[in-house]
């Protein structure tokens, strides 16, 4: 039997509304920032990319610690572990973050280049705003917690 939209809605919320599993995404999402930063320090301050390209780079060292954290602790329940499955995931993984890349690399150039923000400050406002694209999409598209 199939669900109408509005119970099909209210599993995704309350889905989403798992404490553990937020904090859990949470975590990984600080040691994720933690990569992307030191990723991001050292390629501004060592060579001679600037802040945009130098967040570009840093966003998939963050992203393959990231996801590799998530599929093995936060979402270890969720999905087969097949190296097919796990590939798509990745893939799925990469494709959501992209939104999450271009809410925290619009954030990044906007108060770098727009208003004079350190790009460091800069980087975490925009990674916050983004958490919540991320944690969303993660959750119902990469891992589809709302099925199990």
């Amino acid at each position: 039997m199939s669900r109408s939209p509005t119970d099909a809605l209210r599993v995704r919320i309350r889905a989403l509304l798992s404490t553990t599993r937020f904090t859990q995404f949470a975590s990984v999402g600080l040691v994720g920032a933690t990569v992307d930063n030191l990723v991001l320090v050292t390629l501004v301050e060592l060579t001679v990319l600037g802040p945009v390209a130098a967040k570009v780079i840093a966003w998939e060292f963050a992203i393959a610690v990231i996801f590799a954290i998530n599929e093995r602790w936060t979402f270890a329940s969720h999905g087969t572990s097949s190296a097919r499955a796990l590939g798509r995931r990745f893939l799925r993984s990469n494709l959501v973050r992209l939104g999450g890349l271009f809410v925290s690399l619009s954030v990044l150039t906007l108060l770098v280049y727009g208003f004079g923000v350190w790009y460091l400050a800069a980087n975490l406002v925009g990674m916050g705003i983004g958490f919540f694209v991320n944690y969303t999409c993660e959750s119902l598209y990469t891992w589809k917690v709302h099925q199990g």
